[in-house]
C-alpha cells in the first residue's frame, strides 16, 4: 500500500499544467535552463530534479508615469499605456538575462525615454490641441 502512495505521489508531482496563453521553461537543477519551450497542455517533468517556469504571453497593459519637459521648458506629467508580450522564442533568454519579472526591469525606462522624446518636440499647448498627433508618434 506505501510503494502505490509513493508512486502516486511520484506520478502526480511529475505532472504539470501549461493555461491557454502562457508558455513554459523547464529549470533542471542539474543542467540549467532547458532549451525547449513547453505549449498549452499536460506535461511531465522529474520531480525534485526540474521545475516549471510559467510564463505568462498574453498581451498586457501597463501604465507607465512621467514627468519630462516640453520643447519651451515645461514640465508635464504624463501617464503612457502599454501593452506588452514576451517574444516566445526568447523566453528562455530573457529568464537568464532578466528573469521572471522581466517587464517590470525593463519597460519603465524604455517607455520613459520615448515619452522624453516625443515630448520634446512639442510645446506644452501643443500637447492639447494636438492630442491625436502626439499619440500616433
Amino acid at each position: 500500500f506505501l510503494l502505490i502512495g509513493g508512486g502516486a505521489l511520484f506520478l502526480n508531482n511529475s505532472l504539470f499544467n501549461v493555461e491557454g496563453g502562457h508558455r513554459a521553461i523547464i529549470y533542471s537543477r542539474k543542467d540549467g535552463i532547458q532549451p525547449q519551450l513547453y505549449n498549452e497542455g499536460t506535461h511531465f517533468i522529474i520531480p525534485w530534479l526540474q521545475r516549471p517556469i510559467i510564463y505568462d504571453v498574453r498581451a498586457k497593459p501597463r501604465n507607465v508615469a512621467s514627468l519630462t519637459g516640453t520643447k519651451d521648458l515645461q514640465m508635464v506629467s504624463i501617464t503612457c499605456r502599454v501593452l506588452s508580450r514576451p517574444q516566445i522564442e526568447h523566453l528562455t533568454t530573457i529568464y537568464r538575462t532578466l528573469g521572471k519579472d522581466y517587464d517590470e526591469r525593463v519597460l519603465p525606462s524604455i517607455v520613459n525615454e520615448v515619452l522624453k522624446a516625443v515630448v520634446a518636440q512639442f510645446n506644452a499647448s501643443q500637447l492639447i490641441t494636438q492630442r491625436e498627433k502626439t499619440m500616433s508618434l
